[in-house]
């Protein structure tokens, strides 16, 4: 896989140097990292084996669960252990395997947000035909669909990543292989790289922002013909939702949607979507849903 350079690995320079600031990013990672473990893959475990949670939306949720814990997975551990070596590298194959992982199942992420909204805006503004339009054979195309369609996106990141020459310079200002890090490190012009990358990665999650924000006006405008009741279940529904969205697109979007610049708050941003948005969906999909937690409760008495 090394084309077009000289350079074998990388020196990954992580959040800190400072040997004090290590352990302590250490043990906050290490705890950010199991508690999103449980909490994703109770809610997994909690979906496959409860009957009541049948519906189309725990089915995307599952997907969302799992594309959080690979998520993470392919950053959190090896972060972990890098803070305990004095340099930490990757290999120039197993930086572009992180490359495509990462963007693979953060694609995935974006994608699954997408039907999750898709699924309550025919819940919630055409009830009638929901079992109709969302049934379970149209959900799983769908879900192999974003799969694939994250797929795609990852392939086109390693296409970008190859083409970029690396002649000297090896050291990553970051804690883990990503596109814009890797231009900084680059013997060439990266314009273009830089276009195609803001053109890919960056449309993603604006284009996918919005279309987001625009169905959930819709669905919380229709909510004006409902009873009560139906008022506030769909109103919890949505609102966790809307949190989830806000609380992953925004780093992302700052992140991907610039010129290929760096600034010394991009590794914490990055923190905050790697690590932290896995960890609050599961709190935030099981504190606000009472069909969950009854699940869980149940699971847990068996």
């Amino acid at each position: 896989m090394k084309l077009n350079n000289n350079v074998t690995e990388f020196i990954l320079l992580g959040l800190t140097q400072d040997p004090f600031r290590k352990k302590i990013v250490v043990v906050v990672v290490l705890l950010f990292y199991l508690g999103m473990l449980l909490g994703n893959v109770l809610i997994i475990t909690t979906i496959k084996t409860s009957k009541a949670l049948g519906s189309p939306m725990y089915f995307f949720l599952f997907h969302l669960s799992l594309s959080d814990t690979c998520f993470s997975t392919s950053i959190a551990p090896r972060m972990i252990v890098d803070a305990f070596l004095k340099k930490a590298t990757i290999s120039f194959s197993e930086c572009i395997i992180q490359v495509f992982t990462v963007h693979f199942f953060g694609c995935l992420e974006i994608f699954i947000l997408i039907l999750m909204a898709a699924d309550r805006y025919v819940a919630i503004c055409k009830p009638l035909h929901y079992m109709t339009i969302m049934s379970h054979q149209f959900c799983g195309v769908l879900v192999a669909m974003a799969w694939v369609g994250s797929c795609v996106h990852s392939l086109t990141q390693i296409f970008l990543a190859l083409s970029l020459p690396f002649c000297g310079p090896n050291v990553i200002d970051h804690y883990f292989c990503d596109l814009q890090p890797l231009l900084n490190l680059a013997c060439s012009d990266t314009y273009v790289v830089n276009l195609l990358l803001v053109s890919n990665s960056g449309a993603i999650c604006t284009v996918s922002f919005v279309m987001l924000m625009i169905s959930y006006a819709i669905i919380l405008h229709s909510l004006r013909n409902h009873s009560a009741e139906g008022k506030r279940k769909a109103l919890s529904t949505c609102i966790s939702h809307i949190i989830v969205v806000i609380f992953f697109f925004g780093p992302c979007i700052f992140i991907y949607t610039r010129p290929a610049t760096t600034f010394p708050m991009d590794k914490l941003i990055a923190v905050f979507y790697t690590l932290g948005t896995p960890l609050l969906n599961p709190l935030i999909y099981t504190l606000r849903n009472s069909e969950v937690r009854n699940a869980m409760k149940k699971l847990w008495r068996r």
